[in-house]
């Protein structure tokens, strides 16, 4: 019921934005409402009325925003795509049409209407989920290894609210089951319909014959079931699938964008575009920032090297947070405190480090000390978003991924900053690096570089 009633959402943040874009001109015309009809009023209508064509046409039938459950960024990536071509759509109407109108009306509905639609599908979502209206059951069929990640993900996306009810246990899988929280059934159990049930069916590659049986039984009853295939390592991001006509094989196309010269220029310019930007921009919060790490013992800048793309080492900078004799009272405390020293070999970090100073302490929990890396930036040595910069001795950590880790320029921020930051495990910040180079995107790079605000501004996992 809320899937369908979206559609009405959308209609009601489409009249929203068309109200406050005509605030404006109506202030204009003393508001009088019949002068502004009369002179751009009518027409605007029109072009309500065919934006509201296309909504129906995009969301309904080619992305099928109302009749499907879509991950939040998936959701909103292909909203901003349509808005953006029904921008251009609405514009172009007007300009072969010589009709009059209002280009700051016009950019004010756009701009309200890019931030409302997704605010109210949002909000109306969360209603929704806090009154048990948008939950839907999952039945898990599978518990081994697969099963737990693809619950883990779906689990992530809460606003799609699925609802993990039942896990269908295969009886050669021998794995810990902690995660297993609800009632568990037999393999006969999980295979009788239930249609209040949304069925996720996530097998191990070996389960080939379980599969089969999965589909023949559950097709009859099931108008859609969700197949998680055993993907892991794969890129992801840009897979197509190609069907052979009467032939049982699916065929998967993967990708590697940053092996395209035309990627690598996008992901370059844009982070030159952004980085002197906000070096312009940022500069008093620099010169006031620069003042007070002086103010401590020892220069207001610190170049630690760190390994880049290909191998090749490069300073990277920081605003100092320790203390001058940083390495003398580093081997004092890890020759004296055992514990001191297994985390440091496991982590290269400390969560009670006693060289960092007062300021150093600020810095860190706000990432401000990490803002003359931007100077890496606009040099090439880095980028906006990658992996985390990492000195040579790090490398082995990597094992086999190294070869992700060196394949792209360090990033001042990625997946691990906005998965936990210092509270995740080393093994998994090497996962999420080898996963971000191998399902590179520039819309990817735009959603860690929003969580990243997010995160700063919780300082969630800093210190």
């Amino acid at each position: 019921m809320i899937r369908q009633n979206l559609f009405f959402i959308d209609i009601f943040a489409l009249l929203m934005a068309f109200i406050l874009g005509q605030l404006p001109r109506l202030y204009e015309f003393s508001w009088s409402l019949n002068t502004w009809w009369h002179l751009e009023g009518q027409f605007r209508i029109y072009g309500v009325a065919l934006v509201l064509i296309g909504f129906l046409f995009a969301f309904g039938f080619v992305y099928q925003h109302y009749t499907e459950r879509k991950p939040f960024w998936d959701e909103l990536r292909e909203s901003l795509k349509v808005l953006s071509l029904l921008m251009i759509v609405d514009a172009a109407f007007f300009f072969f049409n010589k009709m009059h109108f209002s280009r700051v009306a016009f950019g004010v509905q756009w701009f309200s209407l890019f931030l409302l639609l997704p605010t109210c599908r949002t909000l109306v979502k969360l209603h929704a989920l806090k009154k048990g209206k948008w939950q839907i059951p999952v039945r898990l069929i599978g518990n081994g290894e697969n099963a737990k990640e693809a619950w883990l993900a779906l689990k992530s996306e809460g606003l799609m609210g699925y609802n993990l009810a039942e896990v269908v246990q295969t009886s050669h899988v021998n794995l810990e089951q902690s995660w297993i929280t609800v009632p568990k059934l037999s393999w006969h159990e999980g295979l009788k319909p239930n249609k209040q049930m949304q069925v996720v069916v996530a097998l191990e590659a070996e389960q080939k014959a379980e599969l089969d049986e999965v589909v023949r039984v559950l097709s009859r009853f099931y108008p859609n079931m969700i197949i998680v295939p055993p993907t892991r390592g794969l890129p992801l991001w840009g897979m197509q699938p190609l069907h052979s006509f009467s032939h049982e094989v699916l065929l998967l196309r993967a990708q590697n964008s940053l092996l395209r010269p035309s990627a690598r220029l996008i992901k370059r310019a844009f982070d030159v575009f952004v980085s002197l930007t906000l070096l312009l921009l940022l500069s008093p919060l620099f010169a006031y920032l620069f003042y007070k790490v002086k103010q401590t013992e020892g220069d207001a800048f610190f170049g630690h090297q760190r390994i880049g793309a290909n191998g090749n080492p490069f300073p990277c900078y920081k605003f100092r947070t320790m203390v001058k004799n940083s390495a003398e009272v580093l081997d004092e405390l890890l020759k004296n405190d055992a514990q001191a020293k297994a985390e440091w070999e496991a982590e290269f970090k400390l969560k009670n480090d006693p060289r960092i100073t007062q300021i150093g302490h600020v810095l860190r929990r706000t990432s401000l000390d990490e803002l003359p890396q931007l100077w890496n930036v606009l040099r090439g040595e880095m980028s906006l978003v990658g992996p985390r910069p990492v000195v040579q001795a790090e490398l082995v950590k990597y094992g086999d991924d190294v070869d992700y880790y060196l394949h792209v320029k360090p990033g001042m921020t990625g997946l691990w900053q906005v998965s936990g930051r210092n509270d995740v495990d080393y093994e998994t910040r090497v996962a999420l690096d080898a996963w971000y180079v191998r399902n590179w995107s520039l819309w990817n790079d735009l959603v860690i570089l929003l969580k990243t605000v997010k995160v700063v501004l919780a300082r969630d996992g800093a210190y």
